[in-house]
């Protein structure tokens, strides 16, 4: 099991925090800092999102938190890049700079699934697009080197997190080195960052060299080699590339790990002294695996594959080991993840001094120039837990977040809905979010801490509900209740995605749901029909969407509501085929469904769907050259007229679809199914002649990166992804 971390509300605070209240919100020029009577700053963090002073929002949970500690913390907001000027704004900070590209990828917030740039960027006033650059990371990183030469530079958030490795670029299609190489910076912070920057900082300002700071879980760095004493182990060790290594069972604990760690130190044996295989803590605190290589992966799609399933295997910070990886000449080392944060910890983070508006320098948050979409959308919302242990394959949540759920206390969530009705402008007394990641996953957690800190299982409800799973949902039915009981709130709406097979579990959850928090229609994800493509998702089957609908209708009916279901789906996801997609549009069309928009499938750095699309194999399996009854190929519709077909697919009832469509069940040998008969999908005959590039106006692209790329108004750090 991991070791317990030191909790981020035992350090002593900063000197600075002698000289000092906390800020209204954190200066953002010359003047805000001569205001709060600053000479200058101990932290500067460099975003590509406007500043919004919410706990929502990445910089500002970063920035509070540091303030907190008592470093003095100012904000760079969507610098022009070209030119390192305006990122010597607030002078040179004393400590380091922070940098992130926002709450989302910078190249997901700014490309389609199609790759056609976006003209709307809602993290931004106005709602103007262009205001960061490609690839933001890197070019903030290098902007901030030349604005102050020497000052070290940590860069964290969603883009860092998932590119901290060689990992797939969709948009280049290429393999592209880690983020950490190409943007030279000192530290690289993964997940949520909380307890790794704040113990960054700390060493800092005790006067500690950056390229010290090597092994602070949740972070990763450049090595020239092993360090002394540590047991490298080779990647083809722990899963062979030609034949399977059956990883010990999750949940026999010490004898598991036992036969694991034998099996590995035979291996290194002549490396180092003998370890004793009864300290089995200590061997994993200093062990690393060596994954293939940069250049190695930039070819080879099933090294690749393989990679992928060594990475996703080495994520729980109970057993996670460190991992290394070349570079050319270098190596990045990744160490294990952070230690989650405890429930205390996770309310000091949300209790602090936020103002809860947009940066006041803005202008007048009711004209309409100055709205940011994304704070309009989720100004009245509340965030209630952290991470998702469902491991879709296609979602960026666990990724970044982890598997382990960290869960507020009502407390904390009761008082951020009161700071809401008080603080907001114009607040009506609606709550438009209860959720997180994902709604129905508040307080929910393994039953064991010993079983949670040995399992390597990549999700706790696929293919099925784990046995060791805890699914009360009565601290969550708790919540609702108080929170909709307090003065001055008239209605609490559930918008974040739900997990609906976890939901079967506790039909009063979904009664107290049904009757309360929907708004006459709810959004909910099956993404799919089909076994083959749910399964490279780790989806549940359909069967547990129908339960659900079953159970929302019922108690639909039973409060004298008419209440309807909106799913949506996946098109064009690996596995998914033309014939998957045919029987999902007469699923659809059985059900009566007409969906409005399409979501494209888009892969999402270091997500085990992105290693589907790129190697054609499925890494959820033991990955093999040689051996076929270990080897999974999975089909990946690349060809944009195949991801034309399945979007059409699903727009099955948009008369601009029909040629297509006739020509594809033609080939498909279908054609008894064009015409007007009840059980036929489209008529033989158009309607109506099509209008010049109306095919693309009928349909609205969307990804499932994340929740805040199909509703681009919710934001990257949350990952609200539905469910």
């Amino acid at each position: 099991m991991h070791s317990t971390p030191r909790s981020i509300l035992s350090y002593p605070k900063y000197w600075a925090a002698a000289h000092e209240k906390p800020a209204f919100q954190l200066p953002m020029c010359k003047a805000d800092m001569d205001k709060l009577g600053w000479d200058s700053c101990d932290i500067i963090l460099v975003t590509g999102d406007a500043y919004v002073d919410l706990p929502s929002f990445g910089m500002a949970v970063v920035g509070r938190a540091l303030e907190a500690q008592g470093f003095r913390v100012g904000i760079i907001a969507q610098p022009n890049w070209k030119s390192a000027d305006e990122f010597r704004a607030l002078g040179k900070p004393n400590l380091f700079w922070g940098v992130t590209a926002g709450n989302m990828d910078s190249m997901v917030n700014r490309y389609t699934s199609e790759r056609k740039i976006r003209s709307d960027d809602a993290y931004t006033v106005g709602d103007v697009g262009g205001k960061r650059p490609d690839r933001a990371v890197t070019v903030y990183a290098q902007r901030v080197r030349e604005a102050f030469k020497g000052v070290p530079v940590v860069i964290g958030g969603i883009e860092a997190s998932l590119r901290r490795i060689a990992h797939y670029d969709y948009w280049s299609d290429k393999v592209r080195r880690s983020v950490l190489m190409d943007s030279k910076a000192d530290i690289l912070v993964y997940g949520n960052g909380e307890r790794q920057i704040i113990e960054i900082a700390h060493a800092l300002g005790a006067g500690k060299n950056i390229k010290d700071l090597k092994h602070i879980r949740g972070t990763a760095v450049m090595m020239n080699q092993v360090p002394d004493g540590w047991i490298e182990i080779p990647s083809t060790d722990v899963d062979e590339v030609g034949q399977p290594f059956q990883h010990p069972n999750p949940y026999a604990m010490t004898g598991a790990d036992k036969a694991c760690d034998e099996k590995q130190l035979h291996r290194v044996r002549e490396q180092v002294q003998p370890v004793s295989i009864l300290d089995i803590k200590q061997h994993r605190n200093t062990t690393v695996i060596r994954m293939p290589s940069y250049e190695a992966l930039v070819d080879d799609e099933i090294l690749y594959a393989h990679a992928s399933r060594l990475l996703h295997l080495e994520t729980n910070p109970g057993n996670a080991r460190a991992l290394i990886q070349q570079h050319g000449n270098r190596e990045v080392w990744i160490n294990p993840p952070a230690i989650p944060l405890t429930t205390e910890e996770l309310d000091s983070v949300f209790d602090l001094p936020y103002s809860r508006l947009p940066y006041m320098g803005y202008g007048d948050i009711k004209a309409k120039e100055s709205k940011i979409p994304a704070y309009e959308m989720i100004k009245n919302s509340v965030n209630i837990m952290r991470g998702c242990f469902g491991g879709c394959t296609f979602c960026s949540i666990t990724e970044h977040e982890g598997r382990i759920i960290q869960s507020r206390s009502e407390k904390s969530v009761l008082k951020e809905v009161e700071a809401i009705r008080d603080k907001t402008p114009n607040f009506t007394g609606v709550i438009s979010d209860l959720g997180g990641p994902t709604a129905n996953m508040y307080r929910l957690k393994c039953k064991s801490a010993e079983i949670e800190a040995s399992c390597r299982k990549p999700s706790c409800v696929f293919p099925g509900i784990c046995k060791n799973l805890g699914t009360d949902h009565n601290p969550l039915i708790q919540l609702y209740r108080k929170t909709r009981n307090l003065k001055g709130i008239k209605r609490v709406f559930i918008a974040s995605g739900l997990r609906y097979d976890l939901a079967v579990e506790s039909p009063e959850y979904i009664k107290e749901l049904v009757t309360h928090h929907v708004g006459g229609y709810l959004k909910i994800a099956p993404e799919h029909t089909e076994n083959a493509p749910l399964d490279k998702m780790m989806k549940p089957g359909i069967g547990s969407y129908d339960k659900f609908k079953t159970l929302f209708e019922k108690y639909s009916k039973e409060v004298g509501k008419k209440q309807y279901l909106i799913p949506y789906f996946i098109a064009a996801h690996p596995g998914t085929t033309d014939e998957d997609m045919l029987n999902l549009a007469l699923w659809l069309k059985q059900n009566n469904y007409k969906a409005d928009q399409v979501q494209a499938f888009l892969p999402s750095p270091m997500s085990t769907a992105a290693a589907m699309y790129r190697s054609g194999r499925n890494p959820l399996k033991a990955i093999s050259r040689v051996k076929p009854r270990y080897k999974e190929e999975v089909f990946v519709p690349k060809r944009k007229k195949q991801r034309d077909l399945h979007k059409a697919f699903l727009r099955y009832h948009d008369k601009d679809n029909w040629p297509m469509l006739r020509d594809a069940l033609k080939k498909m040998g279908r054609a008894d199914l064009i015409g007007s008969g009840e059980h036929q999908l489209i008529p033989a005959y158009q309607s109506a002649p099509l209008k010049q590039g109306s095919r693309k106006q009928g349909i609205s692209f969307r990804t499932q990166h994340s929740r805040a790329e199909r509703k681009p108004k919710q934001h990257q750090s949350r990952h609200r992804k539905r469910k």
